[in-house]
Protein backbone atom coordinates (compact mmCIF):
# COMPACT_ATOMS: atom_id res chain seq x y z
CA UNK A 1 0.00 0.00 0.00
CA UNK A 2 2.84 2.36 0.75
CA UNK A 3 3.97 2.21 -2.87
CA UNK A 4 0.57 3.27 -4.18
CA UNK A 5 0.00 0.15 -6.25
CA UNK A 6 -3.50 -1.28 -6.60
CA UNK A 7 -6.06 -2.39 -7.04
CA UNK A 8 -6.48 -3.81 -3.54
CA UNK A 9 -9.66 -5.04 -1.90
CA UNK A 10 -10.99 -6.16 1.45
CA UNK A 11 -12.53 -9.58 0.82
CA UNK A 12 -15.19 -11.10 3.06
CA UNK A 13 -15.60 -14.88 3.44
CA UNK A 14 -18.62 -14.86 1.14
CA UNK A 15 -16.57 -13.27 -1.66
CA UNK A 16 -17.85 -9.70 -1.25
CA UNK A 17 -15.14 -7.19 -2.22
CA UNK A 18 -14.63 -3.67 -0.90
CA UNK A 19 -12.22 -1.64 -3.06
CA UNK A 20 -9.44 0.21 -1.24
CA UNK A 21 -8.55 3.63 -2.65
CA UNK A 22 -4.81 3.06 -2.57
CA UNK A 23 -3.96 5.55 -5.30
CA UNK A 24 -5.86 8.36 -3.56
CA UNK A 25 -4.34 7.53 -0.19
CA UNK A 26 -0.84 7.62 -1.69
CA UNK A 27 -1.40 10.92 -3.50
CA UNK A 28 -1.25 14.36 -1.95
CA UNK A 29 -4.14 15.54 0.22
CA UNK A 30 -7.05 16.53 -2.04
CA UNK A 31 -9.61 19.31 -1.66
CA UNK A 32 -11.86 17.24 0.61
CA UNK A 33 -8.92 16.28 2.80
CA UNK A 34 -7.89 19.92 3.08
CA UNK A 35 -11.36 20.91 4.24
CA UNK A 36 -11.16 18.28 6.99
CA UNK A 37 -7.67 19.36 8.03
CA UNK A 38 -8.92 22.95 8.22
CA UNK A 39 -11.21 21.86 11.07
CA UNK A 40 -8.40 20.31 13.12
CA UNK A 41 -7.43 21.94 16.40
CA UNK A 42 -4.03 21.92 18.11
CA UNK A 43 -1.98 18.73 18.06
CA UNK A 44 -3.38 16.03 15.78
CA UNK A 45 -3.27 12.23 16.02
CA UNK A 46 -4.03 10.45 12.72
CA UNK A 47 -5.12 6.89 13.56
CA UNK A 48 -4.60 4.51 10.66
CA UNK A 49 -2.54 7.15 8.86
CA UNK A 50 -1.71 4.86 5.92
CA UNK A 51 0.90 6.33 3.54
CA UNK A 52 0.75 9.61 5.42
CA UNK A 53 -0.76 12.21 3.09
CA UNK A 54 -2.63 13.93 5.94
CA UNK A 55 0.28 13.75 8.37
CA UNK A 56 2.62 15.20 5.74
CA UNK A 57 0.22 18.04 4.93
CA UNK A 58 -0.20 19.02 8.57
CA UNK A 59 3.54 18.76 9.20
CA UNK A 60 4.20 21.04 6.23
CA UNK A 61 1.92 23.58 7.88
CA UNK A 62 3.99 23.37 11.07
CA UNK A 63 1.29 21.59 13.05
CA UNK A 64 2.20 19.05 15.78
CA UNK A 65 1.00 15.76 14.26
CA UNK A 66 1.65 12.05 14.67
CA UNK A 67 0.48 9.17 12.49
CA UNK A 68 -0.17 5.68 13.81
CA UNK A 69 -0.44 2.59 11.62
CA UNK A 70 0.23 -1.14 11.91
CA UNK A 71 1.80 -1.26 8.43
CA UNK A 72 5.58 -0.88 8.31
CA UNK A 73 5.42 0.21 4.66
CA UNK A 74 2.85 2.89 5.50
CA UNK A 75 4.91 4.25 8.36
CA UNK A 76 8.07 4.35 6.25
CA UNK A 77 6.19 6.16 3.46
CA UNK A 78 4.89 8.74 5.95
CA UNK A 79 8.40 9.40 7.21
CA UNK A 80 9.70 9.82 3.65
CA UNK A 81 7.04 12.48 3.13
CA UNK A 82 8.36 14.40 6.13
CA UNK A 83 5.83 13.31 8.75
CA UNK A 84 6.23 11.50 12.05
CA UNK A 85 4.63 8.08 12.50
CA UNK A 86 4.67 5.05 14.75
CA UNK A 87 4.14 1.45 13.71
CA UNK A 88 1.69 0.56 16.42
CA UNK A 89 -1.90 -0.41 17.07
CA UNK A 90 -4.16 2.28 18.44
CA UNK A 91 -4.93 -0.13 21.29
CA UNK A 92 -1.27 -0.17 22.38
CA UNK A 93 0.27 2.55 24.56
CA UNK A 94 0.78 5.78 22.60
CA UNK A 95 2.59 9.06 23.28
CA UNK A 96 0.70 11.86 25.05
CA UNK A 97 -2.38 9.79 25.87
CA UNK A 98 -5.23 11.99 27.03
CA UNK A 99 -3.66 15.18 25.64
CA UNK A 100 -4.27 15.17 21.87
CA UNK A 101 -6.44 18.07 20.75
CA UNK A 102 -7.76 16.36 17.61
CA UNK A 103 -7.84 12.80 16.34
CA UNK A 104 -8.71 11.56 12.86
CA UNK A 105 -10.47 8.33 11.86
CA UNK A 106 -10.67 8.77 8.08
CA UNK A 107 -10.59 6.46 5.04
CA UNK A 108 -12.73 3.80 6.70
CA UNK A 109 -10.69 3.67 9.90
CA UNK A 110 -13.80 3.66 12.08
CA UNK A 111 -13.64 -0.04 11.20
CA UNK A 112 -10.34 -0.69 13.01
CA UNK A 113 -10.61 -3.67 15.32
CA UNK A 114 -14.11 -4.60 14.21
CA UNK A 115 -15.61 -3.14 17.41
CA UNK A 116 -16.68 0.52 17.03
CA UNK A 117 -17.67 0.85 20.68
CA UNK A 118 -14.24 -0.28 21.87
CA UNK A 119 -12.49 1.96 19.35
CA UNK A 120 -14.49 5.03 20.40
CA UNK A 121 -13.78 4.34 24.07
CA UNK A 122 -10.10 4.09 23.25
CA UNK A 123 -10.22 7.36 21.30
CA UNK A 124 -11.77 9.03 24.32
CA UNK A 125 -8.74 7.97 26.37
CA UNK A 126 -6.34 9.42 23.81
CA UNK A 127 -8.00 12.78 23.26
CA UNK A 128 -8.11 15.61 25.79
CA UNK A 129 -11.41 16.45 27.52
CA UNK A 130 -13.47 18.47 25.02
CA UNK A 131 -11.01 17.41 22.32
CA UNK A 132 -12.21 16.85 18.77
CA UNK A 133 -12.64 13.58 16.86
CA UNK A 134 -13.32 13.72 13.12
CA UNK A 135 -14.51 10.41 11.68
CA UNK A 136 -15.42 9.43 8.15
CA UNK A 137 -18.52 7.27 7.68
CA UNK A 138 -20.26 5.52 4.81
CA UNK A 139 -22.28 8.12 2.87
CA UNK A 140 -26.08 8.00 2.71
CA UNK A 141 -26.51 4.65 4.45
CA UNK A 142 -27.31 3.35 7.93
CA UNK A 143 -24.90 0.42 8.08
CA UNK A 144 -23.61 -1.15 11.30
CA UNK A 145 -21.69 -4.22 10.19
CA UNK A 146 -19.00 -6.43 11.75
CA UNK A 147 -17.03 -8.56 9.31
CA UNK A 148 -13.90 -10.68 9.05
CA UNK A 149 -11.88 -9.68 5.99
CA UNK A 150 -8.49 -10.07 4.36
CA UNK A 151 -6.63 -7.98 1.80
CA UNK A 152 -6.39 -9.27 -1.76
CA UNK A 153 -5.38 -7.97 -5.16
CA UNK A 154 -7.93 -8.26 -7.92
CA UNK A 155 -5.67 -10.78 -9.65
CA UNK A 156 -5.63 -13.16 -6.68
CA UNK A 157 -9.10 -12.55 -5.23
CA UNK A 158 -9.83 -16.25 -5.45
CA UNK A 159 -6.38 -17.43 -4.52
CA UNK A 160 -3.66 -16.36 -2.14
CA UNK A 161 -4.72 -13.84 0.48
CA UNK A 162 -3.45 -12.21 3.64
CA UNK A 163 -4.60 -13.21 7.13
CA UNK A 164 -8.14 -12.50 8.26
CA UNK A 165 -8.75 -9.58 10.60
CA UNK A 166 -11.88 -8.02 12.14
CA UNK A 167 -13.35 -4.91 10.51
CA UNK A 168 -16.48 -2.79 10.82
CA UNK A 169 -18.49 -0.62 8.43
CA UNK A 170 -20.55 2.29 9.80
CA UNK A 171 -22.93 4.86 8.42
CA UNK A 172 -23.43 8.14 10.25
CA UNK A 173 -26.50 7.05 12.30
CA UNK A 174 -24.69 3.97 13.58
CA UNK A 175 -21.57 5.94 14.46
CA UNK A 176 -23.63 8.49 16.38
CA UNK A 177 -25.32 5.72 18.36
CA UNK A 178 -22.00 4.20 19.36
CA UNK A 179 -20.51 7.63 20.06
CA UNK A 180 -23.30 8.59 22.46
CA UNK A 181 -22.74 5.43 24.50
CA UNK A 182 -18.96 6.01 24.52
CA UNK A 183 -19.24 9.55 25.89
CA UNK A 184 -18.99 11.67 22.76
CA UNK A 185 -21.07 14.74 21.93
CA UNK A 186 -21.84 15.32 18.21
CA UNK A 187 -21.05 18.82 17.01
CA UNK A 188 -21.29 18.57 13.23
CA UNK A 189 -21.84 16.26 10.28
CA UNK A 190 -21.39 16.99 6.59
CA UNK A 191 -20.92 15.51 3.14
CA UNK A 192 -18.58 16.74 0.43
CA UNK A 193 -16.99 15.18 -2.60
CA UNK A 194 -19.06 12.03 -2.12
CA UNK A 195 -17.61 11.50 1.37
CA UNK A 196 -19.36 11.74 4.73
CA UNK A 197 -17.93 13.03 8.02
CA UNK A 198 -18.89 13.46 11.68
CA UNK A 199 -17.24 15.73 14.25
CA UNK A 200 -17.50 14.77 17.93
CA UNK A 201 -16.42 16.33 21.23
CA UNK A 202 -14.94 14.25 24.02
CA UNK A 203 -17.13 14.49 27.11
CA UNK A 204 -14.64 12.65 29.32
CA UNK A 205 -14.19 14.44 32.62
CA UNK A 206 -10.76 15.90 33.32
CA UNK A 207 -10.65 13.90 36.53
CA UNK A 208 -10.72 10.69 34.49
CA UNK A 209 -7.52 11.37 32.56
CA UNK A 210 -4.28 9.49 33.12
CA UNK A 211 -2.02 12.47 33.83
CA UNK A 212 1.28 11.48 32.21
CA UNK A 213 2.60 15.04 32.04
CA UNK A 214 1.97 18.45 33.51
CA UNK A 215 1.70 19.84 29.98
CA UNK A 216 -1.77 20.27 28.52
CA UNK A 217 -0.56 20.14 24.92
CA UNK A 218 0.35 16.94 23.11
CA UNK A 219 3.72 16.72 21.39
CA UNK A 220 4.87 14.04 18.97
CA UNK A 221 7.83 11.87 20.03
CA UNK A 222 11.26 13.42 19.55
CA UNK A 223 12.48 10.69 17.20
CA UNK A 224 11.33 10.80 13.59
CA UNK A 225 9.62 7.42 13.77
CA UNK A 226 9.41 4.21 15.74
CA UNK A 227 9.12 1.46 13.16
CA UNK A 228 8.53 -1.47 15.54
CA UNK A 229 5.70 -1.69 18.05
CA UNK A 230 8.10 -3.49 20.38
CA UNK A 231 10.39 -0.48 20.84
CA UNK A 232 10.17 2.12 23.58
CA UNK A 233 6.55 2.45 24.66
CA UNK A 234 7.13 5.35 27.10
CA UNK A 235 6.93 8.73 25.30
Amino acid sequence: MGAGRGPLFLRRADGWLLPLEVERWCARADAVDLMVLGRCEGAVLDVGCGPGRLVAELAARGRPVLGVDVSEAAVEHTVRLGGQALRRSVFEPLPAEGRWDTALLLDGNVGIGGDPAALLRRMSQLIAPEGLLIAETLPDVDVDERVSVHIVRVTDARGAAGPDFPWARLGTPALLRHAARAGWRPVDQWMTGGRSFVALRNRRDRGDRLDRSTSSTAEPPKSTAVISSQRARNP
